[in-house]
């Protein structure tokens, strides 16, 4: 299999293709003027606590305050075709979720990473399930499962990329739980060790951050899109 990536720069635009065999697989575009926070990790300050809404405002710094539930406090939940990457998590039903207020009080600190981006008069929406995203895997510091995107129909091409990725752990192990995201179809199971230690070096680097930074401060900014699917 031969792989190209082509990549186009204006002062409007980044493009971003990716050419398997000649044939077009992937189209990438992030406009200069609109990229979002989504997957930014900030140090966060609980402003006020709404039980009555299982929810609570958080000030992380931006120009509003943004919005964290409580069923976006509990650990990562793996099914194995969970891709934390812009496909569907397990859900979560309301009754298994605690009560916010025995969650979090105001004025308490904690860290959380832009789920969705501000709309509107809304805030941005959070999530304190931290995952940090290579080009063919995702890094969920506060779990251990792994699993598959649900992309990835083959069943076949699931068991091998499966067996690959624990293959590549025992190789380099790390502590975290995985999913392999849907770019990763057909990838040979070696190439995951360059995902791996990209993601063990951007994961220190966060783990640093967190210890020193402030309410209010970005601990993490997702790279630009000519980087991240480098």
């Amino acid at each position: 299999m031969t792989e190209e990536l082509l990549v186009n720069v204006t002062p409007q635009e980044t493009r971003v293709a990716v050419i398997e065999n000649g044939g077009l697989q992937e189209l990438h575009v992030e406009r200069s003027g609109s990229r979002g926070i989504v997957g930014n990790i900030y140090k966060g300050k609980i402003v006020r606590v709404l039980p009555g809404m299982q929810a609570t405002f958080v000030e992380v710094g931006l120009d509003r305050t943004a919005f964290l539930h409580a069923a976006d406090m509990l650990p990562h939940r793996g099914n194995g075709n969970a891709d934390i990457s812009g496909e569907e998590p397990a859900s979560v039903r309301p009754e298994e979720v605690p009560d916010i207020s025995r969650l979090v009080h105001e004025g308490q600190e904690l860290v959380v990473q832009v789920a969705k981006d501000p709309i509107g008069s809304k805030g941005a929406r959070l999530t304190t399930q931290l995952s940090i995203p290579s080009r063919h895997l995702v890094l969920l510091p506060g779990s251990t499962h792994r699993g598959i995107s649900q992309r990835i129909t083959d069943i076949d091409e699931r068991d091998r990329l499966k067996q690959a990725l624990d293959t590549a752990l025992e190789s380099s192990p790390m502590v975290g739980g995985f999913i392999v995201r849907t770019a990763a179809e057909s990838l040979p199971g070696g190439d995951f060790l360059a995902d791996i230690e990209f993601l063990r070096r951007s994961w220190q680097r966060i783990e640093q951050r967190m210890q020193s930074a402030r309410a209010g401060e970005l601990i993490h900014a997702d790279l630009p899109l000519s980087l991240r699917v480098i």
